[in-house]
């Protein structure tokens, strides 16, 4: 499911949170990894531009680990992006999730809904299915409560190919 970005304004960005920002590229059968600004952490439209000035002929995904808390998947395609926040509780408390969510057209959950409610992750589930992760098990992983976020987004990178690349960029000091 494709939705279109809309622009936030730049008054409204707020301070970088923890967690890495990482495009994900495949070209000519290779993957490579490249590190996001910290601002596409907080703003959404800002890491679905600068995922979209990447250009690349072949697949490419954003990955972003917000503050430990939850995930968000990301990808250009010709008609919007694609989007999968791994929790839709998270757009409670982050502004980032909320932007999903509102792209998504999805309701922010009550904060009655929400409370000690399991991760459920809202988006397109299939954003990596071609990739070698179908949709049931992406969404069994994103309500692992057991894992972290960076170590939901490593199991996605070992099943789709690009651990090795994602490790090397997010172990990469700032």
């Amino acid at each position: 499911m494709a939705v279109q970005s809309v622009q936030r304004p730049a008054d409204v960005r707020e301070q970088a949170l923890p967690g890495f920002a990482v495009a994900v590229i495949r070209e000519d059968g290779l993957w490579r990894c490249l590190r996001l600004a910290p601002e596409a952490l907080v703003d959404l439209d800002a890491a679905i531009t600068e995922l979209r000035e990447l250009r690349s002929t072949g697949a490419v995904i954003g990955l972003l680990d917000v503050d430990d808390e939850f995930f968000v998947l990301l990808r250009p395609t010709p008609g919007g992006v694609a989007l999968m926040l791994s929790d839709a509780v998270a757009a409670l408390d982050y502004d980032v999730a909320a932007d999903v969510l509102d792209l998504l057209r999805v309701e922010l959950p009550s904060e009655e809904d929400a409370l000690d409610a399991p991760p459920w992750p809202e988006g397109d589930l299939a954003i990596v299915a071609d990739l070698g992760l179908p949709a049931d098990e992406l969404e069994v992983l994103a309500a692992e409560v057991e894992l972290y976020p960076d170590e939901q987004l490593a199991t996605i990178g070992r099943r789709c190919g690009f651990a090795a690349a994602l490790a090397e960029v997010v172990s990469e000091p700032r």
